[in-house]
């Protein structure tokens, strides 16, 4: 719990898998929704800030968003924004990049997806990709790559190896990865985060950094928690994020949002 206070922030961003949504039952916990309702009564903005597109999110968390009334959506580790259903801004891919990446990969046998707007396409499936996707109960869609769509915006790839098969891939230098499983990372631009759409939205919504504050328990958390003026990691997320916090919230299972909420005075 925290040992100093932290005023109210203008706008609070939220992950959603491990941290509102507690992914291994399904469910969010019942405290989140009154918990969130009252930073809202207060005039809190509250935004989303996930890794999944808008089409896997799961039905509990689009309940909430619809039923609380979120304002922002960032999707896609900040790559396609939405506000009231509307796009905001969005961080596509270039052609050529999505073309090298998936040739890496090709070469080395190695499976991947293709995620859109709302969807996750992929050309073949392994055990890797069935076991990580599996875990967030994603089916990707299995299409056909010379019939594919790839002048549709693509806002991210997904690809499915464990780290030890990591050694011999070269990745064009304008591209990270993140790992959110271990079978799987991210693929994107290296300057696409969760952080760079808050940066931007704080901007235009003329918020300071230091009126901000976010939720969060994985790797793809830490540049928005550099951002942010309080960052909050749970207490069962990745041990390198805890590194980046100002506080440690309790579990996501165990009502963590609401206690720490209730610690901070900001409900």
């Amino acid at each position: 719990m925290p040992n100093n206070s932290y005023p109210l922030p203008k706008i609070i961003f939220f992950d959603i898998d491990d941290t509102l949504y507690i992914k291994d039952e399904g469910r969010i916990p019942q405290s989140v929704k009154p918990a969130l309702l009252a930073l809202k009564n207060q005039g809190v903005l509250l935004a989303i800030a996930t890794g999944r597109s808008l089409g896997i999110m799961p039905v509990a968390v689009r309940e909430l968003i619809d039923e609380i009334g979120i304002d922002y959506l960032l999707t896609i580790n900040g790559q396609y924004n939405e506000y009231a259903g509307k796009k905001l801004f969005d961080f596509p891919l270039k052609k050529q990049q999505v073309k090298e990446i998936l040739a890496v990969f090709e070469h080395r046998n190695i499976a991947t997806a293709i995620m859109t707007k709302t969807d996750i396409f992929c050309f073949n499936q392994s055990k890797h990709l069935k076991t990580a996707l599996g875990s967030l109960g994603i089916t990707p869609i299995l299409a056909n790559k010379e019939g594919f769509d790839f002048d549709q915006p693509i806002y991210q790839i997904l690809a499915f190896y464990e780290d030890h098969e990591a050694q011999n891939i070269v990745l064009p230098p304008d591209i990270k990865t993140t790992r959110w499983h271990r079978c799987a990372v991210d693929v994107l631009d290296h300057q696409s985060s969760k952080a760079r759409s808050i940066a931007k939205l704080l901007n235009e919504l003329n918020i300071s950094k230091s009126d901000a504050a976010a939720f969060g328990d994985g790797l793809n958390d830490i540049e928005m928690f550099k951002l942010v003026g309080t960052a909050i990691a749970m207490d069962n997320g990745h041990p390198d994020l805890k590194q980046h916090a100002d506080i440690i919230c309790p579990r996501h299972d165990q009502d963590g949002i609401e206690n720490i909420l209730k610690a901070l005075k900001w409900n």
